[in-house]
């Protein structure tokens, strides 16, 4: 039997999106579907098909209901063949013919033809997507006056972010690379970039880390050989950064194969830090700290622009989950710090109940983040907090959705 050429890489994105949607799986965990690819491009293929359709899912099933008769099945295999057809079609810019005979292979008997048929539809009409992807109107609801620009700030994939192990060396580094800085010790370059031929990959002068995730760590200032626990540390980019900032780092996670990768990642940039792998709720330290830095387990909703599933795929159960973890690691964090000493509580979400309701709750005295400590265009709350996301600093290529608070002891 003759193999139609791209057809595998179209086999994997529906087996990704099937288990992102129905099952509730991340897009990387998903992403096992397009791993097994032998070709680079067929696994990046596959992977933005999927994505695409996930950042743009509300207003491609609009298209889809707009020429059927009666509405298809949200778990249709029809609806998802037809969804990354309109996805390659009107975001990856694939000609009409090589959709139709890439994707229609993977449907038989009638929904073969219904697909066919609502697809032709739509091109003859010259479909189109708005400008901004449409959120679930419960997400839209969530996020409240931010919403519309979130949503601008998901349209398209993130460019790729550098975090510099010598933040001296920033505009050499930029000059170098060709690459903008919105912050010391910040690089920022087009999405697509190979990180593995970068200059000084091979030297460990870097590593991947998105602006607003840089925040936290910065807010600790210069450790001048003090000492400072990473709680939930893998894999490892406040690691280095503090390690790189001069603190003498414990770094704690309870994930054996994420602190594997925090320790690759030690190894490959020079840097130093103790390493512990439990639980931070079962787990005591034999000594306060002078710091301690909590980016807590989160739903990472603020991450949707690089993980657009997590619009689709969390609600209020999975929040309210995450507040309640995230609640009792900061208040047993809270006992960890030295009299005089500072605790930074951040996470990648957006979500009220994870951010601003949890600090409000802290015991601790609030240690205000004033607007020189951040990159420039950002501003902290009035209770001073850190809040982002990525409607933020669209002339600049955006950043993930953070919340960030600093308390004293």
């Amino acid at each position: 039997m003759t193999r139609t050429p791209g057809l595998q890489p179209r086999r994997a994105a529906l087996k990704m999106l099937d288990a992102v949607l129905r099952r509730g799986e991340t897009l990387e965990q998903a992403g096992g579907a397009a791993n097994g690819l032998p070709a680079f491009s067929d696994r990046a293929l596959a992977k933005a098909l999927a994505g695409e359709v996930l950042r743009w899912l509300v207003d491609l099933d609009a298209l889809i209901d707009s020429a059927t008769k009666n509405p298809l099945p949200d778990d249709a295999k029809a609806r998802m063949v037809l969804r990354f057809m309109l996805a390659g079609w009107l975001r990856l810019e694939t000609p009409p013919h090589a959709v139709i005979a890439t994707a229609l292979p993977l449907l038989d008997g009638g929904p073969k033809r219904l697909a066919h048929g609502v697809f032709a539809t739509l091109t003859r009409q010259e479909a189109t997507l708005p400008a901004v992807p449409t959120l679930p109107e419960a997400v839209a609801m969530r996020w409240g006056e931010r919403a519309s620009a979130i949503a601008s700030g998901i349209a398209a994939p993130p460019p790729l972010d550098l975090r510099l192990k010598a933040p001296e060396l920033t505009d050499e580094m930029a000059a170098r690379m060709q690459a903008a800085s919105l912050a010391p010790g910040h690089l920022r370059l087009p999405r697509g970039t190979s990180v593995t031929d970068l200059p000084g990959y091979e030297q460990g002068s870097w590593w991947v880390q998105d602006l607003a995730a840089g925040i936290p760590a910065s807010l600790l200032g210069a450790g001048e050989g003090k000492r400072v626990l990473d709680i939930a540390a893998a894999p490892g980019g406040k690691t280095m950064q503090l390690a790189a900032n001069g603190w003498d780092v414990t770094a704690l996670d309870a994930h054996p194969k994420r602190m594997m990768r925090l320790r690759e990642n030690l190894a490959r940039t020079g840097l130093d830090a103790y390493t512990v792998i439990a639980d931070a709720l079962d787990w005591e330290p034999d000594a306060p700290f002078d710091a301690v830095l909590l980016d807590a387990p989160c739903t990472a909703t603020g991450t949707c622009r690089r993980h657009p599933e997590v619009v689709h795929r969390i609600g209020p159960r999975q929040i309210a989950e995450m507040a309640e973890l995230q609640a009792k690691l900061l208040a047993r964090a809270s006992g960890w710090v030295k009299p005089g000493g500072a605790l930074v509580y951040a996470t990648c979400s957006l979500e009220r109940e994870e951010g601003d309701d949890i600090a409000a709750a802290c015991t601790l005295t609030p240690y205000p983040i004033r607007a020189d400590e951040l990159p420039a265009g950002l501003q902290p709350t009035e209770a001073g907090y850190v809040r982002t996301d990525p409607g933020m600093l669209p002339d600049d290529g955006g950043l993930d959705g953070f919340f960030v608070a600093r308390f004293k002891v």
